[in-house]
């Protein structure tokens, strides 16, 4: 008999947010952008206010992943959550996977070969699943996902567009949302994409890229984002 999972845990934590009204913000940590060393520091160092650690990158040297995650479990109690390139940055040591569908590109790597690629490490795995739809905006910059995936950037002026690719996510099933300027991005998804996205979907909206100060965390919030994503200004 296979080992019962714990089921919805992290899940869970969005949607209890979501009805006591709280907002939560994700710190993520880049393993090829990180020294393992400087862990403990790094930690003392993150926002009051974070609720979960998200682990992973566009490009990340084998074993990078589960050896950071590793170390971070020595230091914090918060949930890690991996946020994948790709299937090679997947370690069961975390307690959490956004599995990722990158629906604003057309390029099947992306949208379900990877996914197809981690059964094998997933199917026996404890660790806890959670379908995202991934939707790549454009941040003024040539992001690494775009590099990588080989897709487009949606324009933040094209609102319908991003709010029905979002829908769809929904319809099809997917748990979370997930707006994303990219790493570096100049500047980070508009409000009025986030409030016509948030007013459309009936599941949690996660916001990131380009999100480097607390007013502009703010604006996230009030727009309607139920998570901020802060990654790349922790690093510097």
């Amino acid at each position: 008999m296979k080992e019962k999972r714990m089921y919805n845990t992290i899940y869970h934590s969005f949607t209890k947010a979501g009805i006591k009204k709280a907002k939560l913000l994700a710190v993520l940590i880049d393993p090829d952008n990180f020294d393992i060393t400087k862990s403990t520091s790094f930690l003392k160092n993150i926002p009051n206010a974070t609720t979960h650690i998200f682990v992973g990158g566009s490009t990340v040297e084998e074993n990078k992943t589960d050896n950071l995650v590793l170390e971070l479990k020595k230091h914090i109690k918060l949930p890690l959550v991996l946020f994948p390139g790709d299937v090679s940055q997947i370690t069961n040591q975390a307690d959490g996977l956004l599995f990722l569908s990158l629906l604003s590109g057309r390029n099947p790597e992306y949208l379900i070969n990877q996914q197809v690629k981690a059964v094998s490490k997933l199917k026996n795995s404890t660790i806890e699943v959670i379908a995202t739809g991934y939707i790549l905006i454009d941040g003024g910059n040539i992001s690494s996902v775009a590099s990588v995936s080989k897709t487009q950037p949606m324009s933040q002026k094209n609102i319908q567009a991003i709010v029905d690719t979002a829908k769809a996510g929904e319809l099809l099933g997917k748990k979370l949302i997930y707006l994303e300027a990219g790493s570096g991005a100049k500047f980070p998804v508009g409000q009025k994409i986030i409030s016509a996205v948030k007013n459309e979907i009936n599941i949690p909206l996660i916001v990131g890229g380009g999100i480097k100060t607390e007013k502009q965390k703010q604006k996230a919030y009030l727009a309607g984002a139920d998570m901020v994503v802060m990654g790349t200004i922790f690093e510097e």
